[in-house]
Order: C-alpha cells, then structure tokens, then sequence
C-alpha cells in the first residue's frame, strides 16, 4: 500500500521509506524458513540461557561473595558480585555467536541472528541501567541516553542516525558544528564531570587519611588535585569535541586581563587562600578572631573565603584577604593550650591569706585544668566596695565556650570550696546616712 507524500516534509518522507523497508524486511522474514530457524535458535538460546544462569547464579554468588571478611579482595569481589544480573543476556548472546556460523554455514544469512544478538545486548545494558548502577547520576545517563543509543543500534539505525547528525550543521554567529559534535560533546562532558567529581572524592578521602601532613597542607593538595582533575577534564573535552587547543591562549590572555582589571579582589583572595595553606598560619578547625571582631571555628576554605562558625551555630564569610592585610588572634594554633581566669570575691571579715592555696587545690581538681604550662594560679585583684577581689587563673586545651564551659566548671568549684570552710561571699552593702535625724511623726 503506497502513498503519496510528495508535499509533506522531507523527515516525514524518510520515516515512512524506513518503515516501508521494515514492512518488507518483516514480510520476507515471516516467508523464509532461514528466518524461522534463526528466530527458533534466539528463543532455544534465551531459554538455554535462563536455564543455566538459574542454575549456575547461586554457585557463583556464593563463591564471589566476601561475607563479613574484609581483606584486599573483598572489595573487588563485591564489585563483581553486582554484575550477576548480566549473566543472562550476555550468556544468551554467546550462544547465539555460537549457533550463528551453523545457520550461516546452511542458509547463507544470518540477519535474524544478527538482530538477536543486538537485542540481547540491549536487555543485558536495560539490566546494567535498571539492576546494577545505583549512582544517580549514572542511572539517569544510562536512561536516557545509554538505553537510546542500543535501541537505535538493536534496529540498525546507529549509521543512519549518525550520518543524519553529522550532516545537520547549525552555526552561532561565525561557529559552525555539527549536530554530532554537539551531541559528542554533551555526552562526553557529561561523563568527564562525573569521572572528575569521583576522582576528586577519592583523591580527597585519600589525602585526608595522611594524618602526618599539617592541616593546611592537606587543604592545599586538595584544592590542587580538584584543579588539576578538572583542567585535565575540560582539555579532554576541548579535545574531544574538535576545539583547536592553541584558541585557548587567546581566551587566557583574556582571563588574564579581566583578573588584572575587574577581578582584583577575587585574585588576591585566592592567592590569600594558597599562602594560607601554604603556611597554616589558620586552618580548618582553628578557632580565631579577627581584627573587625569576627570569630569562630574555621569549618571551611574554599578558593575565595573561609567559613567560620560560631558557637551560636552562625555561618561567617571572611574573604582569605582579611586573614593576610588584618591581625588575626588564633587561639587553637597548633593545639596549644589557652590561658583563662575566673574572677570572684569574699567578704573584708576573711583571713585573704587562706584563700590562695584553698582555691588554687579546688581548681587543679578539675580533669581538664592542666598543670602546664601552669598549674592554676589564685591572685588578689583589688579591694572593692563590697568585698575583696580574686581571681584565678587556669590553662586548658580548649575553647571556653560552645562543648566546654571551663569557667563555669571552674566558678561551681570556688563556690563549694568557699563554702565548706566558711567564707562569705559578699553582695552589695550600702549605708544610707540621712542628714538631720529621722523625722518625726505627729500622732
């Protein structure tokens, strides 16, 4: 049955040739006993498969599988143990190449066969998308992209399909590609982010494990492994889609000019950002304070900024500049220990002479006081105008503030120390002379 679609458009022209040639292509296979064998050897294959991968899976997964063992190949052996679902279309698919040369060997032709196997493929990569990745984003190209791809290779249109891309040229301004660079390029790049975003992790998880390197060299070789991961990405991609790399001089000199210009302060920050990694003057887990009053634990360094956070729990952006043009107070460097005092007081009836060493005793007592770089020091600070003015002094490794409330610790043990050997302590007292006497009341 014919139609005549000489003024419809040329795509739909083409579909219908296509179909036409499938119609055809199906008839003469229904009509041949060559093509009823080779459909015969696809089904035998497919059930000869189920049948051995029923019988064959519980043995291999129960020589792959590590259990509860952890050894330098149990790893591996859980990587390969997720590939069983493939068992079946890819042991389908070879006995299918096995049967092949024999049908070809009597009936010269072998299209159905070649049309299985690539069917085959298609439902082991529908089994790799749907049972075997777990990635989101790999389970979502595989979807869309991967799955296309086969279906278009099972019906033999790959070449046809191509050939249309790559001869569809579309331009913007004076840039001129083709439709299969373009789709090339986004399936490449695609990958490439990917495979950068894995590698980075590893490489990440891997220097983070080097407990022996300082902090911020640590930070440093992260951030130049995440550089270094992701320009190598993009000069694949350049590559792989046809962009002449020597163009990109051109675009660096202009990076160059616009970091000269208008970028000045996102260049100093990030050179900032390499000379404190590179010195560790601050790094991640520091806890400083600024000369514009910003303090908090340093949590993270990024490229342009730290973030620091405060024990309220508040995020603070401090550009890397401010760390190296602004006084900076570190108080956990290289984890020293930090000095704080506790004032209190007592009344002008007590024996001040006692009250050092009682206070000095009470405080060591604590577990987190040290002894160096000195052990807790009682001092008198002043006579005030309700009692006698103390303070000790005690070092700790830590912050007294957020997790730790030393002073506080520290304030319950001079409390129950003045107490149990009965010293006041005072609150305020005022005498209140009135001139003249008291009035007098008339009754």
């Amino acid at each position: 049955m014919a139609f005549d679609l000489s003024a419809q458009p040329e795509i739909v022209q083409q579909a219908y040739g296509y179909a036409v040639q499938a119609w055809e292509l199906a008839l003469s296979w229904l009509a041949s006993p060559a093509a009823w064998s080779q459909f015969a050897l696809l089904v035998l294959a497919w059930l000869l498969a189920g049948v051995i991968t029923r019988r064959l899976r519980p043995s291999l997964a129960k020589l792959i599988d590590p259990g509860e063992k952890e050894n330098i190949f149990a790893t591996p052996r859980r990587f390969l143990l997720q590939f069983l679902p493939l068992i079946s279309p890819l042991l389908a698919y070879a006995l299918t190449g096995i049967g092949e040369s024999i049908v070809r060997s009597l009936f010269d032709s072998g299209a159905v066969i070649a049309f299985g196997k690539r069917l085959f493929l298609l439902l082991a990569a529908r089994a790799l998308v749907r049972d075997i990745v777990s990635d989101p984003f790999l389970k979502l190209m595989g979807r869309y992209i991967l799955l296309p791809i086969m279906a278009i290779y099972t019906l033999g249109l790959l070449d046809v399909v191509s050939q249309a891309l790559s001869e569809t040229v579309v331009g913007v301004g004076n840039i001129r590609f083709s439709l299969i660079t373009l789709v090339r390029g986004l399936i490449a790049g695609a990958i490439l982010f990917w495979l950068g975003q894995w590698s980075n992790s590893q490489t990440s998880a891997l220097i983070a494990q080097n407990k022996e390197m300082r902090p911020s060299i640590r930070q440093l070789l992260i951030k130049t492994a995440e550089f270094a991961i992701f320009a190598i990405a993009f000069l694949l991609l350049m590559n792989i889609i046809g962009v002449d790399l020597s163009a990109l001089a051109v675009l660096g000199g202009a990076i160059g000019v616009g970091l000269g210009f208008g970028l000045q302060k996102i260049a100093s920050n990030f050179i900032s950002g390499v000379i404190l990694l590179v010195e560790g003057q601050a790094t991640v887990g520091d806890y400083v304070e600024l000369d514009g009053g910003e303090k908090g634990k340093i949590v993270k360094m990024m490229a342009r900024a730290a973030i620091l956070e405060t024990f309220d729990g508040r995020w603070i952006v401090v550009p890397n500049e401010d760390f190296i043009t602004t006084r900076v107070i570190n108080y956990s460097d290289s984890g020293s220990a930090n000095r704080f005092e506790a004032p209190f007081s007592v009344s002008y009836d007590t024996d001040i002479n006692l009250v050092p060493a009682l206070i000095e005793a009470a405080v060591a007592t604590h577990p987190e006081v040290l002894d160096k770089p000195y052990p807790p020091d009682c001092e008198l600070r002043g006579f005030g105008d309700n009692g006698i003015d103390f303070a000790v002094e005690f070092w700790v490794n830590g912050l007294d503030d957020g997790d730790n409330k030393y002073t506080s610790d520290v304030l319950f043990l001079i409390w129950n120390a003045l107490k149990d050997a009965g010293i006041e302590i005072p609150y305020p007292q005022r005498v209140v002379e009135i001139k003249g006497g008291m009035p007098k009341v008339e009754t």
